[in-house]
């Protein structure tokens, strides 16, 4: 598929909750947000006949997100039915870790590729701190099962804070070297619940790089994966280093994306209220070719560039929208 301005779109990145275990201080309030409830939640199977209707387009990665993804019940049911669609050629999961270990061979022999990890601190207090509660040991036991399953690459995101975890950057970088783990830094994007946060602690992806120069020289990678990081490596490291700067060095001109929201909604733009519905199409009973006419107006939405910098208000919030 091709939306209007002749951008490729091949990846699916499809959201199966809006619930999470954790309350990151970028991605939600301290109270959490009201959850949708079970109704307006889509249907595994109706997921299902949405990533078909995608691929008989021309989507061929898809990404399961949340919320927290693992916190559904069922999810590896899900994995293998995605994984049995002709035509699809990369299923893979984000996920923040905590649940991941018990289920990571499991959702290995199910179908599942490749994983990412939200992974922002080295320092329990401080993970304990920026989750608002949660356990730095279960985030690193689903990395190590992670690696153990051969989910590869395994990938970790980490959101880089100006005065939360900018003295760690050097830190997480080596990981690299230690581990054949690929670490990408993200800058704050203000789509939490505080805007004012949000724009408080942006750290442009310039500086980021600095801090991990200071510690040994990058040399260009390679790395499996449709996201927009750019891949470098420190001379000899099973790893690699990532860099994605959605507000100081946008790559809209190069997104390849639409998202699924949890329920129901077709995002031409992560950075956009505008949503197509589907789940209403499904519920009354819309064949095939409707539902591929949701995904080409979708692809007619889509627009050339975000507006994150001006820090607009938007109608979700991250957990929401499965960024």
């Amino acid at each position: 598929m091709r939306d209007r301005l002749g951008r490729k779109i091949d990846y699916l990145r499809v959201s199966v909750t809006d619930r999470c275990n954790l309350r990151c201080l970028y991605c939600l309030p301290p109270q959490g947000v009201r959850p949708k409830t079970h109704e307006e939640i889509l249907r595994y199977e109706e997921i299902v006949r949405l990533v078909e209707v995608a691929v008989s387009l021309g989507i061929r990665r898809v990404r399961l997100t949340g919320g927290e993804p693992l916190v559904r019940l069922g999810l590896t049911r899900l994995v293998a039915a995605l994984a049995a669609i002709p035509g699809l050629h990369d299923l893979s999961l984000t996920t923040n870790g905590t649940l991941l270990a018990p289920l990571a061979e499991e959702l290995k022999r199910a179908g599942l590729r490749r994983v990412n990890i939200s992974l922002d601190t080295l320092r329990p207090e401080r993970f304990r701190a920026v989750t608002r509660g949660g356990t730095l040991a279960d985030a690193w036991a689903g990395i190590e099962a992670a690696l153990a399953a051969g989910l590869h690459p395994v990938k970790i995101n980490t959101v880089a804070m100006a005065g939360v975890n900018d003295d760690e950057l050097a830190d997480l970088a080596e990981l690299t070297r230690r581990f054949p783990l690929h670490v990408r830094f993200i800058e704050v994007m203000p789509l939490g619940a505080d805007l004012d946060w949000a724009g408080a602690h942006v750290l442009p992806m310039a500086a980021v790089r600095a801090a991990v120069e200071k510690v040994g020289r990058l040399e260009p990678a390679q790395v499996a994966g449709a996201g927009p990081a750019r891949a470098w490596r420190f001379p000899g490291a099973p790893g690699t280093v990532g860099f994605i700067g959605a507000l100081s060095e946008t790559f809209c001109a190069r997104c390849n994306r639409l998202r699924l929201t949890a329920d129901g909604k077709l995002k031409p733009c992560l950075a956009s209220d505008v949503e197509v519905d589907v789940r209403g199409l499904l519920r009354r009973g819309a064949g095939n070719q409707e539902l591929e006419g949701a995904f080409r107006q979708a692809l007619e939405l889509k627009p050339s560039h975000h507006d994150l910098a001006s820090y607009p208000g938007h109608a979700r919030v991250m957990c929401q929208i499965g960024g």
